[in-house]
Order: C-alpha cells, then sequence, then structure tokens
C-alpha cells in the first residue's frame, strides 16, 4: 500500500516530496503492442508519470455491452506502466472532451431525446452509474492505496468550460469514493475566472489546462485555491488538425521556454499530449465555434513522438532541459520501429454500394420520416435513407433539414447534389421525369462535436427532407456502419471510371486489394487519386481520408499486418482519378515509408 497526497503546496509520495513530471498518452490510441515502446520513450525523457484518459464509448459502445480486451484493455495498460516504474493518472470522467468522438460519450444516449448531458439529470446520472459500476470495481486494484501505480484520478474534465452543476460534480465525488476510489481526487480547468468557479469542487485538488502562459495561468489558479501543489494537468505542447485547415507545429523553443518557468515554480506537469497516436475507425472527434470543424483522423497533434512513435526535436530539447535542470541520468530513448515501403497496391476488385446497402445494413427500416441514427440503434458510419419522388416536384427544391454531417443525393442512382453542414443550403433543383425518381441520400457521420455547447449532436437527417415547404414520408432507412465488411460481394475490376470530383464523382463503392509481406513494419498509405472515404487493413477500420486535406497519408502499424497476405479495402464516396492518367484507369493506393500530414 502506498500513499499519494497534496499537503501544502508539494505533492507526497510514501511521505516523500514529489514533482510530477507526466506525458498524455490514451491507450485507445495507440495498438496495444505498441504501448511500451511508447511508455519506455516517455520514461527516456525523464517522465515519472503517464495520464490517460477513458474513453466511455471504447467501453460501452452499446447499453450494457462492456469491453475491456484488445485496445480497450484498460487494466493492462495501467499495469504494463506501473511494471516500468511509472505513476498512473487516470481522467475516467463519462465527458473527455479529447478531440475523440462526442468527447467520450456513448452516441447510444442520443437515443432520448430529452436527455440533458453532463448535469444533475436522472436519466444521464442513471447511465453514467451504470458505467462507472463496471468500470470503477476494475480500478480499484490497481490503486495506489491497493499496491498499484494509479495515484490520481479526475471527477470531471474541464467542466467550467461547459457547466456550473456543483450537484452533478459532487454525484461525481461521492459516486467514486462510494467504490471505493480512495486516491486524490482532483478537477482540470481552463485557468479563467468562470471556468475554475464553474468546475471546481471545495475538497478536491484543482488543476489547469493551458498552451502558453505559465505564470499567469497559475497566477489565477491561485486566486481561486490559495494553497496547494501547483499542476497542469494539460500542457498543450501542439495541436489537433481538421479537415479543411492547415497543418499544426510548434517549434520546441516555445515548448522548452514554457517548461523551464513551470521549473522555476516547482510545479508539477502532464504533457498534452506526450504521444498523440490515431483516431482509428470512425473516432474523431468535431468542434463547432462558427460552424462545424471534424478532425482528421491522425491526432499526431504535434506532440513530442509521432503518430508512429518517433523522436522530434522538441523530444530532444525537453529530455535535455529535464537531464540538465533536475540532475536526472536518463535511460536512451528506444530505437525507432522500423517503416517500410510496400508501394503499389491495385485494388482489382470492386463492389458499389448501392448493391451492397442490403446486405450490410441488414434490411431496410421503414419509417414515415428519414430518422437520425440514434433512433435506429446506430453509433458510427453512414446512413442512407431511399423514396420516391413523383413529377408533381419537378423543378421544384429539395431541402435536408439539418442534416449531419455531410449528404450526398442521388437520383436514379446518379449525384444530383452534395450538402455539406458547415455550407449554407440553397436547395437542389429537382429534374423530375413524368415516372418519378428513386431517391437515395447517403449521409456520413464525420464526427459528433467533442467541446462545448452544441454536443447534443445527433446524427444523419435529423429533422427531415422537404421540397419547397412540403415534407417528404414514406421512406427506407439503411443503417451502414461498416463494423463489418463480410457481407460485400466483390466482383472482379480491372479498371474503373470516375472523376473523383465531389460534385460529379460516380456512386459510392468498395474497392479491394491484397499485398505480400515476409517481415510487417510500419507503413503509410498514400490516397492520391481518392476522394473521400475510409480504409481498412485486415479487417481493421484505419480511419478516414479526403483529398480536402491537410493529411495525405494514413497510419497503419506493423501489428496490424500479417506475414503473407494481407487485405486493403477502401470504401470511396466520389471514385478514384489517378494523376496524369486520363479514362479509366486501375485503382490503386501505394504504401510508403514516411507520413504527410500536410
Amino acid at each position: 500500500m502506498s500513499t499519494f497526497e497534496a499537503k501544502g503546496n508539494r505533492f507526497y509520495y510514501e511521505n516523500e516530496p514529489i514533482q510530477l513530471r507526466s506525458g498524455a498518452i490514451h491507450y485507445f490510441r495507440v495498438v496495444p503492442e505498441y504501448w511500451e515502446h511508447r511508455l519506455r520513450h516517455l520514461i527516456a525523457c525523464g517522465m515519472n508519470a503517464v495520464e490517460t484518459y477513458v474513453a466511455w464509448n471504447v467501453h460501452e459502445p452499446k447499453e450494457g455491452r462492456f469491453v475491456f480486451d484488445g485496445i480497450a484493455d484498460l487494466e493492462a495498460f495501467v499495469r504494463l506502466a506501473g511494471s516500468l516504474g511509472l505513476h498512473v493518472i487516470v481522467r475516467p470522467s463519462p465527458y473527455i472532451c479529447a478531440e475523440w468522438e462526442f468527447g467520450g460519450l456513448p452516441g447510444w444516449l442520443l437515443k432520448n431525446g430529452d436527455i440533458r448531458l453532463r448535469c444533475a439529470d436522472d436519466a444521464f446520472l442513471e447511465k453514467v452509474d451504470a458505467y462507472f459500476d463496471e468500470l470503477l470495481p476494475r480500478l480499484k486494484p490497481l490503486l495506489c492505496t491497493n499496491g498499484g501505480p494509479i495515484i490520481a484520478m479526475q471527477i470531471e474534465n474541464e467542466y467550467g468550460s461547459y457547466g456550473s452543476d456543483k450537484a452533478y460534480l459532487r454525484h461525481m465525488k461521492d459516486g467514486m469514493i462510494r467504490r471505493g476510489m480512495d486516491v486524490l481526487l482532483f478537477t482540470s480547468d481552463g485557468p479563467e475566472d468562470f471556468m475554475l468557479r464553474g468546475g471546481t469542487l471545495e475538497g478536491v485538488l484543482a488543476t489547469v489546462n493551458f498552451g502558453s502562459g505559465t505564470r499567469k495561468a497559475f497566477e489565477t489558479l491561485r486566486k481561486h485555491q490559495p494553497e496547494g501543489p501547483l499542476m497542469v494537468m494539460e500542457f498543450w505542447d501542439g495541436w489537433f488538425d481538421r479537415w479543411l485547415g492547415p497543418h499544426h507545429t510548434r517549434p520546441a523553443s516555445e515548448i522548452v521556454a514554457e517548461l523551464e518557468q513551470m521549473l522555476d515554480l516547482e510545479a508539477s506537469f502532464n504533457f498534452y499530449m506526450f504521444h498523440g497516436g490515431t483516431n482509428f475507425g470512425f473516432m474523431n472527434g468535431a468542434n463547432h465555434v462558427n460552424f462545424y470543424e471534424p478532425t482528421i483522423t491522425s491526432y499526431d497533434y504535434s506532440a513530442l513522438l509521432t503518430e508512429n512513435g518517433e523522436t522530434t526535436e522538441a523530444y530532444d530539447a525537453v529530455r535535455e532541459l529535464l537531464a540538465k535542470r533536475l540532475k536526472l541520468t536518463l535511460p536512451e530513448p528506444p530505437e525507432a520501429n522500423p517503416t517500410a515501403a510496400y508501394g503499389r497496391v491495385t485494388l482489382n476488385q470492386h463492389a458499389e454500394l448501392f448493391g451492397q446497402a442490403e446486405a450490410l445494413s441488414g434490411g431496410a427500416i421503414r419509417s414515415a420520416t428519414p430518422e437520425p441514427m440514434e433512433r435506429v440503434g446506430q453509433e458510427y458510419g453512414f446512413i442512407l435513407y431511399s423514396t420516391r419522388v413523383g413529377a408533381e416536384h419537378h423543378g421544384g427544391k429539395l431541402i435536408l433539414q439539418d442534416a449531419h454531417d455531410r449528404a450526398i443525393v442521388f437520383a436514379d442512382g446518379e449525384q444530383i447534389g452534395l450538402v455539406n453542414r458547415w455550407e449554407e443550403q440553397h436547395g437542389i433543383e429537382l429534374n423530375i421525369p413524368e415516372e418519378g425518381i428513386a431517391l437515395d441520400i447517403l449521409v456520413e457521420n464525420m464526427g459528433r462535436i467533442n467541446y462545448g455547447p452544441l454536443m447534443r449532436d445527433r446524427k444523419g437527417i435529423t429533422e427531415g427532407v422537404r421540397v419547397g415547404n412540403q415534407f417528404l414520408h414514406g421512406w427506407e432507412i439503411r443503417p451502414l456502419p461498416l463494423d463489418d465488411l463480410s457481407a460485400i460481394e466483390f466482383a472482379e475490376a480491372n479498371a474503373v471510371s470516375g472523376s473523383g470530383d465531389e460534385k460529379t464523382g460516380s456512386r459510392p463503392a468498395f474497392y479491394r486489394g491484397t499485398f505480400d509481406t515476409q517481415e510487417p513494419a510500419d507503413t503509410f498509405i498514400r490516397t492520391d487519386g481518392w476522394g473521400k472515404g475510409a480504409v481498412w487493413i485486415n479487417g481493421f477500420a484505419l480511419g478516414r481520408y479526403w483529398q480536402a486535406g491537410p493529411t495525405k497519408t494514413l497510419y497503419v502499424p506493423a501489428p496490424l499486418l500479417r506475414r503473407g497476405e494481407n487485405e486493403i479495402v477502401v470504401f470511396e464516396l466520389h471514385g478514384f482519378s489517378a494523376a496524369g492518367e486520363s479514362g479509366s484507369a486501375v485503382p490503386f493506393v501505394e504504401l510508403t515509408d514516411r507520413a504527410d500530414l500536410g
């Protein structure tokens, strides 16, 4: 049994003063085979602790069905960190932000349209309590008070940026204590008066999050917490990227300058992120300030370690500073994992979505209105809405009322419109023959909002479809979560025709190809020539790509590859068009040995 506590202005571990030097690594953003590699880099950089969020939607993807194995094996990650001599800080709040889908909340919460999130709403608290009943007993044996490595836990995350419900915060705190979480509890908020006033709780250590302005941030914290250890729970050493935006980087000199101030103040710190990792599958989040801004697949974050675990100039500078200032003798960092350029992989099998939708969805759901994803039991992926429109609507304007987030509209199988949530919608003019048209609308969930007041972010068509002011009724709905592609029937296709143009592209389709390797190594899939879609490797959902950028590659960790034959499946929304090749072309991807993040 060990103790970790805050006394006066210091932390103490087993009654000895300690400065926490921590880095964030999210187990659910890194394949388990690489956890130790990333943690050893943490130690070699001079850190004595690792911090991780716990993503509720990873562990309870469907209500009442809990997952704690594979990349979701939180207990194994914590035990591994402890075995390497690291302290562990766990942030198991129901909400984590983290640029993660819905801020870690499970999408199925929104099936109840009346639920109020992150407050003392009975419907919400009931779901949180059921989750904590499963999660927290798993963590109890791993607490330092029981001989484990977990020294501290967070009760809510940046709550002052969202709300001010002290009854809710007390419920979180009391629920943790009641379930045996007898380690140091804390909150973390931005260094603003209203955030600290709304997000802190009496008797719970307050910490702050920032990327610059160290002294001012701690001065603000001191106004609200006159006594207690100074700690930045999230020192933002980089920033995340969004689609249609720039790739963010940060000079090492800025990071070192802020860290020097923390050391001068004898403050504890947690680098957010030390190693960002990847938003695999459809798990990226989104922000909404002036408009909807979805996050990209890579979570490189310009952190101290790159997405594939290589050291950076900032890593070296931080390591040098900590060793010098604190007189640390540090081990050498682990060697970088090898990368390989496997070259061009031809995708010579093809299957159009419309021909596969029935099998992939398990059959159509008939409904008077085009219901949102959550109402039909779907959390992620795509959803297809189909109906018939009569000639009486010829010349009318088709309006998709609140389509979240990106909808491609087809008439008799041909694309007639594209609706992006972040653009003003002017309506799609309908050209309808006497016999009417088959109308299909494919909507992509590009990531639920993970921060701010607009988090009740249902996906699909959330209000309805109308021509002018008249709503259309009588729909077939086909959920397409694409969590299992085994039902797809591929056919050989030596060449396909497609423009890759988002406004006039060919019909959405799956493309499949294989390649062999005897020595699996990290690699990167270049998506040049492709418009927008998602990629799977050996059945594992890597994530999204989009030529809108900034990133041009998807990271493939070596443990996802097999010795011998490997399968690549691409789901493309707009068609393949190879640069410099006219007309029909055999679609392909390129496997390269380096990332291109823009």
